[in-house]
């Protein structure tokens, strides 16, 4: 979000700079890829339950078509501005490039705290925003997902808006959904399974392992959960997690089913017994080996990245670290599975679950599992290859990757007219 100075967008940027220069873009294709090709804002005015009119504002940016039609999530956060949006849309770019997915990035956002909602209100201002932006998405165009805060039901809305408009039902038009609806099994786990899968083949490579490896878990959201629950299958102690409320810290480990159900019946991870109680910014300096953060952007900066004691961070979240915190710590030999690679579970398996709704045939959830563990881990091996040929970070080779693909079909697909 764009607080205390923090810009995301100017962020993404900084990222791609360097990156650019190394590989020696063209001037005019790198202008290209730093500037989003569209952006919508929208008003959205809605009905509350007593009547009144609300309006509020929703976003709607399409980084890059050269790969594919675009696809990204939609966040409902109270913090959500433009710039952030447009971050995330050049993130959703690379991500689906490093993992080699037929898409460009997107992504959408509203400027509303949707927990302080009624479920009808929730439903009423997402069908508005779908009607406002169903002008520029479409199965072949733009594929939104679930974001912060959005979930299998707002997708089904969103669905179910731009079908209306269309006469017909169009699966194709959003990924995420219910799985009666056309959704497929293994989504909504993805990004955290794709956490894992890495954590668990790139660890041994630095002289690491899950197995007995203490973890702290920043952000028990849908992305943290899961990732805690299969790091502990793997043989990980789950140390610390937090959610927007604080945290929760135990040197012996946590349990994890029994936090989960906690979680669920309390809806905050705070009052679990036999913890101690943390904030967010003091998990991430916990004491541990693996760190996952899966909160939101810019969790690690200048001010706090010299006190990590992780040896391993793993970014379920997009933009946790900010530039100067990457520098700080590669210095320190801590290493990074950067977000385009680490958390791409969700966004590889929503290019399945397209495939899935277009094509009318759907596959079982082990053969999703497989393929991602496929995708995931090619990914991988071709990102520390790089980092081991370039003598850089990872995130630094996962941008090599990303950013030359993207260069190389702009340049051949050429500019039109």
């Amino acid at each position: 979000m764009t607080t205390n100075g923090y810009n995301p967008y100017q962020h993404a940027i900084s990222q791609l700079e360097p990156v650019a220069a190394r590989l020696g873009l063209d001037p005019g294709i790198h202008a290209m890829l730093r500037t989003p090709r569209r952006e919508l804002s929208v008003a959205v005015p809605f009905k509350r339950d007593d009547g009144t009119i609300e309006v509020v504002r929703g976003h709607r940016v399409q980084h890059n078509i050269a790969l594919g039609p675009t696809k990204g999530g939609i966040r409902y956060h109270q913090d959500v501005t433009l710039d952030e949006v447009r971050a995330l849309s050049m993130w959703m770019t690379w991500k689906c490039a490093v993992a080699n997915l037929p898409f460009g990035g997107a992504k959408g956002g509203v400027t509303i705290d949707p927990k302080k909602l009624s479920l009808g209100e929730l439903e009423r201002m997402t069908r508005r925003y779908a009607s406002e932006i169903s002008a520029i998405i479409g199965p072949n165009q733009d594929i939104p997902a679930p974001d912060v805060n959005t979930n299998a039901q707002v997708m089904a809305w969103i669905m179910d808006t731009y079908s209306m408009t269309r006469g017909t039902t169009v699966r194709g038009v959003v990924t995420g959904k219910p799985i009666d609806l056309g959704g497929s099994l293994g989504r909504n786990e993805a990004t955290a399974r794709g956490v894992a899968i890495l954590v668990r083949h790139m660890a041994p490579a630095y002289g690491m392992s899950v197995d007995n490896a203490k973890i702290a878990v920043q952000g028990y959201g849908n992305a943290g959960a899961i990732a805690s629950t299969l790091l502990a299958d793997l043989g990980g102690t789950i140390v610390a997690v937090s959610d927007s409320q604080g945290g929760i810290y135990n040197a012996k480990g946590l349990d994890i089913p029994a936090l989960r159900e906690h979680k669920r019946r309390e809806g905050t991870v705070t009052s679990f017994p036999e913890a101690e109680p943390v904030s967010n910014e003091e998990l991430l300096e916990i004491d541990c080996d693996i760190l996952v953060p899966a909160a939101l952007e810019n969790q690690i900066h200048a001010g706090n990245a010299g006190r990590i004691k992780a040896r391993l961070i793993a970014e379920a979240a997009n933009g946790p670290l900010s530039p100067e915190a990457d520098k700080i710590l590669f210095e320190r030999d801590v290493i990074v599975i950067p977000d385009i690679l680490a958390n791409a579970g969700g966004v590889i398996v929503s290019y399945f679950e397209w495939v899935q709704s277009l094509q009318e045939y759907f596959w079982t959830e082990q053969e999703v599992i497989d393929r991602l563990q496929s995708k995931a881990l090619e990914a991988g091996e071709a990102v520390m290859a790089m980092a081991k040929q370039e003598q850089c970070d990872l995130r630094t080779a996962a941008y090599l990757i990303a950013v030359r693909r993207v260069a190389t079909a702009t340049t051949e697909r050429g500019l039109f007219p």
